[in-house]
């Protein structure tokens, strides 16, 4: 995989590793590992590391990277990378998943349109149900809002095209579709995603130490319950 992996100037203070075209678990694999491995090796001046569906964005800090070395900072943090993939990418044993549970209140209010989803795939609103909680998804990145998980491992006859006209707000906490792929608004943002439940967990909150309730690589799965379950949810605070 290392030698196939792209490195890239992003602005002037970061290096983009570039993986591949396509989604695949090998590439996510890929990105996971050498964002570990950085967080356990880290270099001087490493500040963060933002992975995506077919990258990894390593963020340094200029002037503290000029002070380890005669080279200007990108070649220097480039090479740094470049001499780490091969042990970042070394095979080793996969760590036991944690699988972090999602409380959702499909269709009603919570999940208007459900039965959009329902027509579109030919399948009663109780099975789209069945079929979206069933599987254990993989969080392959967060992004578009801060906490927002991209989810791998939709059901593939639960794809349905976006709402031909976004809403405006979307609330927090809720769990839409969009194409092959299923996700939820971790913030009131405006949306166009196909909008089948509700959590009533925070998915992000800028005053806990750990603001986002979700991590790329990890595993969740969706447990429906009833409105009254949502209303009286004791779990993380709700939305």
């Amino acid at each position: 995989m290392s030698a196939t992996v792209q490195l890239l100037p992003l602005g002037d203070a970061a290096v983009l590793l570039h993986f591949g075209e396509g989604i695949s678990l090998a590439t996510h694999g890929a990105i996971q590992a050498v964002s570990a491995y950085l967080a356990r090796h880290p270099f001087a001046g490493l500040r963060e590391c933002v992975p995506a569906f077919t990258t990894l964005a390593v963020y340094y800090d200029p002037w503290l990277v000029s002070q380890a070395g005669h080279s200007p900072p990108y070649e220097r943090v480039a090479e740094l990378l470049r001499q780490l993939l091969p042990a970042a990418l070394a095979p080793t044993p996969p760590a036991p998943a944690e699988v972090v549970e999602i409380p959702v209140c499909y269709g009603g209010e919570f999940g208007p349109d459900l039965a959009v989803v329902a027509q579109h795939t030919g399948l009663a609103p109780a099975e789209v149900i069945a079929r979206h909680a069933a599987p254990e998804y993989l969080v392959h990145m967060i992004g578009f809002a801060p906490g927002f998980p991209y989810l791998g491992g939709l059901d593939e006859q639960l794809a349905t095209p976006r709402r031909a006209e976004p809403r405006p707000v979307v609330p927090a906490g809720a769990v839409g579709i969009a194409g092959p792929q299923t996700g939820i608004y971790s913030l009131p943002t405006p949306g166009g995603w196909q909008l089948i439940g509700r959590t009533p967990l925070r998915l992000f909150n800028p005053e806990a130490a750990a603001p986002t309730l979700l991590q790329a690589g990890q595993h969740l799965r969706f447990v429906p319950i009833s409105a009254a379950e949502f209303a009286t949810y004791s779990g993380r605070p709700p939305l």
